[in-house]
């Protein structure tokens, strides 16, 4: 469109703005059609003039390999020109380099540094992660307080990881009164917004009669989106809701279905319960002692107790 055009006129003249701009509309495919190449190439000219933002997107590219060979040290490079300008999310992106050792040697401590930086700015993304390194004493040391009131910040701004989160701390206690009603709030809006996590730990408040009044139906429900999301836990919870009739019509075939799909994501209840269902020919399965033994073994293999048990 018009736009495109104006931005394709300025970019020829050197605006590094309007080269960023154009670069966007190459990246996300806005009035042109999408062509990472092109993104990279006006993001590049861009960059290469001091613009913060296309640096930022310019080291994206780098990371994903897209439009350009992946490299994650450039990216690292041009996350901290635009980092050290102030730019929030090339700060945050930054963090997660230095937290994963991309393109850079691992350090926590850099990672908090950096994390921080863009925390204080407002960067939800990394209010979560700071509160996560808070929570697990990752480069900084372990401080339950903390952990919560950086995830508070990131929740009140709708970060669903982080209202997961601050539910887990309302339920356990952790740096916060224990509320289990509070928590069941916060899984809500993280369980609302599509967030396996949230959606399998509200399913387990309804399953129990944590912070809600018991309700087996309403857990399968929430179970069920976060299994069909891929969330191992409610995988196998809900194979064993189908199993036994837990606010579903048993049915041991759909229940044998959920828990091989957890047990192949190493989801060692589910590894355990898949043996049961081929030692008793549970579910249309034929009794299978071998293939019994092999899913009590992997179980028995993460410590699980009546794994163990089972194989002896």
């Amino acid at each position: 469109g018009k736009t495109v055009e104006w931005c394709r006129m300025a970019a020829r003249q050197g605006h590094a703005d309007a080269q960023w701009r154009l670069g966007r509309c190459y990246g996300l495919g806005e009035g042109v059609e999408k062509n990472y190449e092109k993104a990279v190439e006006y993001y590049s000219k861009a960059a290469e003039q001091g613009q913060v933002k296309a640096q930022n997107n310019l080291a994206v590219c780098y990371i994903n390999g897209s439009g350009v060979i992946k490299d994650p040290a450039k990216a690292v490079e041009w996350f901290r020109k635009a980092a050290e300008q102030g730019v929030a999310m090339a700060q945050y992106n930054l963090g997660v380099c230095y937290d994963r050792g991309n393109g850079v040697t691992k350090n926590a401590e850099e990672a908090v540094k950096w994390y921080r930086k863009a925390a204080e700015q407002g960067y939800a993304g990394a209010q979560y992660s700071l509160g996560d390194c808070y929570d697990r004493g990752n480069g900084v040391a372990e401080n339950a307080e903390e952990a919560a009131k950086w995830y508070r910040k990131a929740a009140e701004q709708g970060y669903a990881k982080a209202q997961d989160s601050l539910g887990d701390c309302y339920y356990c206690g952790w740096g916060v009164a224990e509320d289990e009603e509070e928590a069941v709030k916060w899984y809500r809006k993280a369980a609302e917004q599509g967030y396996a996590g949230g959606q399998y730990s509200l399913g387990d408040c309804y399953y129990y009669g944590k912070g809600v009044e018991e309700d087996k139906r309403k857990a399968v429900n929430w179970y069920q989106k976060a299994a069909e999301q891929g969330y191992a836990g409610a995988q196998n919870d809900l194979g064993f809701c189908y199993k036994n009739g837990y606010g579903v019509e048993k049915n041991a075939a759909k229940a044998v279905e959920w828990y091989r799909k957890a047990a192949e994501q190493g989801e060692v209840h589910a590894q355990y319960n898949l043996g049961g269902c081929y030692e008793n020919s549970i579910g249309g399965l034929t009794q299978n002692n071998d293939e019994a033994l092999k899913w009590y073994k992997k179980a028995a293999d993460q410590g699980h107790e009546e794994a163990k048990k089972a194989i002896d």
